[in-house]
C-alpha cells in the first residue's frame, strides 16, 4: 500500500442490478462473486493499494450484505480458526484492519451524479476517488488504475477521469469526452457528452468507472439541470468543471472488464481463473 495525499474513496452502490435478475432480486450486484471474491472487494483493494483508507459507500435498500462483508464475522472465523480455510479470509481481514468504512443511502436512484452528491456528507471538502465496482480493472503486478491516476493528480491538482477507446457502435453506452493532448499525453477536456449516438459523439474516448474529483464537484452537481433520462449526470457536472478550470482524461494502463453485464462478468471470471 502506498501513502496517498487522497484518503477517501467513494463507491456508488445503490443500483438495482436488473441485468442480473433474478440473482440480484435479494442480493446486491456488487456482491456477485468473481471466482471466490465479491466484485466490490476488488474495487476496495484497488483503493487501498492507492493509499485510500477511508472507504465511503452510497447504498440503498437491500444492500446490507455490503456492510456485513466489510465487518468481522466472529462465528465463521471461530469455526475455521486453525484450519486450512483460515487463509481464505486473510484478504478481507487486511481490508477491515486497514480501512475505515462509512455508509449513506441514496434515497432516489436519479443518476450517477445524484449518487456522488449523496456521498458529500461522507467526503466533505477534500479531493476523493470514485470507483464504480462494475468496472473491474486488472493490472497484475503493475500499479492499479487509481494509483496511476493519483500520480496525475499530484502534478495537476484537478479532476481526472480514466478513459479508453471504445468501438463506435458502443459510444452510446459511455460518457464520451473530447479534448486536446498536453505535453504529458493527457487529454485536456473540452467537452463531455453522456451516452451520445454514434453520429453525435465528439470522439470514441469512453469514461470508465474510475475518477479523482475535486470537492467543488458537489456544488456543480447541486446546480446542474437533469440531463439524459431525467437524471443528474456526473458527466454534465464535469463538463462545467472543465469550462471553469481543468479536467483531465487519462488513458489508463491495464485491462478492464465491464461486469455490469453478464457477458463482461463471464469474461472477467474466465480471465481471472486463467491468470490467478
Amino acid at each position: 500500500m502506498t501513502t496517498s495525499i487522497i484518503k477517501k474513496c467513494l463507491f456508488p452502490a445503490a443500483g438495482y442490478g436488473t441485468r442480473f435478475l433474478p440473482a440480484t432480486k435479494a442480493m446486491p450486484k456488487e456482491m456477485l462473486p468473481i471466482l471466490n471474491k465479491p466484485l466490490i472487494q476488488y474495487g476496495v483493494e484497488e483503493a487501498l493499494a492507492a493509499g485510500m483508507t477511508e472507504i465511503a459507500f452510497v447504498t440503498g435498500r437491500g444492500k446490507r450484505a455490503i456492510e456485513d462483508h466489510f465487518d468481522i464475522n466472529y462465528e465463521i472465523e471461530n469455526e475455521i480458526r486453525g484450519t486450512a480455510q483460515e487463509s481464505a479470509l486473510e484478504g478481507i481481514r487486511e481490508i477491515i484492519d486497514k480501512c475505515r468504512f462509512s455508509y449513506t443511502r441514496q434515497l432516489k436512484i436519479e443518476g450517477l451524479g445524484q449518487a456522488v452528491l449523496s456521498g458529500e456528507t461522507l467526503i466533505g471538502n477534500e479531493p476523493f476517488g470514485v470507483v464504480l465496482a462494475d468496472d473491474l480493472c486488472v493490472n497484475g503486478d503493475e500499479p492499479g488504475v487509481l494509483t496511476q491516476m493519483l500520480e496525475v493528480y499530484k502534478t495537476y491538482k484537478c479532476s481526472v477521469v480514466a478513459v479508453e477507446e471504445v468501438k463506435k457502435e458502443d459510444v452510446s453506452k459511455y460518457g464520451i469526452l473530447a479534448g486536446t493532448p498536453n505535453k504529458d499525453g493527457l487529454i485536456v477536456v473540452d467537452d463531455m457528452v453522456e451516452k451520445p449516438s454514434p453520429d453525435a459523439a465528439p470522439s470514441n474516448l469512453g469514461i470508465i468507472g474510475r475518477y479523482i474529483l475535486t470537492p467543488d464537484i458537489f456544488e456543480l452537481l447541486k446546480n446542474i439541470k437533469a440531463g439524459l433520462g431525467g437524471e443528474i449526470q456526473l458527466t454534465d457536472a464535469l463538463r462545467e468543471q472543465a469550462k471553469r478550470g481543468q479536467v483531465l482524461g487519462y488513458r489508463f494502463k491495464g485491462k478492464r472488464f465491464d461486469c455490469g453485464n453478464v457477458n463482461g462478468f463471464v469474461m472477467a471470471t474466465n480471465y481471472l481463473f486463467d491468470h490467478t
